[in-house]
């Protein structure tokens, strides 16, 4: 009986040993975005200090990565700008060009390919105009044809700007940069640090309303995490939304849960894909995930931004 007993207990533990794995993160990306195009899901993200790896997906359940490891980045140090620190990618698609904004050496830059996989190029490897260290790029395309550069600065803190772009994405157009969102509520700023951060933001525009989605506090901060502002219009001024954050440790139950993008399957659900730490005791490699979201109405109001924290689920590879 006892060695029975004996049996039952290692069969239990091998047994929570296998379920604690298979509940593990498999994709290490952080600053994730994914990117739909002809009936492909590509992700992208900070992984590599030799540009930008990606994976690619047919019902955003299983990625893969290409059989060769030469493919596997979308974007390769030396064929764009930028010599280390490539972080926070964003790909989209302009007439039958498709084009990454991202960042390198603290400055932003666009390169472009024929197609989502890449290889992303520049023919000449220039960042964007501005002044003093320029980070994690959003592009906008408004209805009337205006496009807005939103991104971070390293200025007394991370702080988020928006400036408008020339029409054919060469630069930004001179003297329209303008600062949207600082770190200044409690939530954003839970250590007390002396340089706050608010950063990784994507716009959406929902009943002509501008919802500017963005995370706060350090990264390595188990309360980053992400909210959102309102406008009437793409530069401002901004309301942050008196329910943030949206999305935290709170909510979804992994330290670190933010920076990331909004995306839509096939059926035009809206979802986020963000980054969490690699564990309650690891920051990095930072691990990627999605969780759904929605716009719920309220009478007399603004619609609010809802994270389904219950659909929150890891991203995995193919077996």
């Amino acid at each position: 009986m006892a060695k029975y007993r004996t049996s039952l207990f290692t069969a239990a533990i091998i047994a929570s040993a296998f379920a604690s794995a298979a509940q593990q993160p498999a994709i290490f990306l952080a600053d994730p975005t994914i990117f739909a195009d002809n009936g492909k899901y590509y992700l992208y993200g900070t992984s590599s200090s030799e540009g930008f790896l990606f994976y690619e997906s047919a019902d955003l359940k299983t990625w893969s990565q290409a059989a060769d490891s030469s493919r596997r980045l979308a974007l390769k140090r030396g064929d764009a700008f930028g010599s280390t620190g490539f972080w926070a990618p964003q790909v989209f698609k302009q007439g039958n060009s498709y084009y990454m904004a991202y960042t390198a050496n603290e400055q932003i830059a666009i390169a472009k390919a024929t197609g989502p996989a890449g290889p992303f190029r520049q023919n000449a490897p220039l960042p964007l105009s501005g002044s003093g260290k320029q980070i994690d790029p959003f592009l906008f395309f408004d209805q009337d044809g205006k496009i807005y550069l939103y991104h971070v600065k390293l200025q007394n803190g991370n702080r988020i700007f928006v400036a408008e772009m020339k029409p054919d994405l060469s630069d930004v157009v001179p003297g329209t940069e303008k600062e949207c969102i600082a770190s200044t509520e409690g939530w954003e700023n839970t250590a007390g640090a002396g340089w706050p951060v608010a950063e990784g933001p994507t716009v959406l525009k929902h009943k002509n309303l501008y919802y500017l989605i963005y995370s706060a506090n350090d990264f390595r901060n188990k309360d980053y995490a992400v909210g959102y502002a309102t406008s009437d219009s793409p530069t401002g001024p901004w309301k942050k939304y008196t329910g943030n954050p949206v999305i935290s440790r709170h909510t979804v139950g992994q330290n670190g849960s933010g920076h990331g993008d909004v995306f839509y399957d096939k059926d035009g659900k809206m979802y986020y894909v963000l980054h969490t730490h690699r564990s309650d005791d690891r920051v990095s490699p930072r691990a990627t995930a999605v969780v759904a979201l929605r716009f719920r109405p309220v009478n007399g109001g603004e619609d609010v931004l809802e994270a389904d924290a219950k659909s929150f689920r890891w991203l995995e590879t193919a077996e």
